[in-house]
């Protein structure tokens, strides 16, 4: 994701992700757990996490992935969520 994303990538997220490497994917994942099913994250998906990243990535990626569930959470609380999502086309 260093190059940021396209619109082809983020449509690819609802479906199997065949765009996105083995390291995305598993980001992805992660956020996907602690966003859902942090409760479940166990040590067996922590020796995933450190097939394709440090200590410190995963640190970091957990720090972002928890700040942006935060906004998010934040945002529905006080009622600023966006009624719709205007699309082109």
């Amino acid at each position: 994701m260093e190059k940021g994303l396209t619109e082809e990538k983020i449509s690819e997220l609802d479906g199997e992700g065949g765009g996105f490497s083995p390291r995305e994917r598993l980001a992805l994942a992660y956020a996907e757990k602690l966003a859902v099913d942090h409760h479940n994250i166990d040590d067996a998906f922590f020796g995933q996490l450190r097939s394709e990243f440090d200590d410190a990535e995963i640190l970091e990626l957990g720090m972002m992935i928890g700040q942006y569930i935060g906004f998010g959470r934040l945002l529905k609380v006080l009622d600023l969520e966006p009624r719709f999502c205007p699309t082109d086309g």
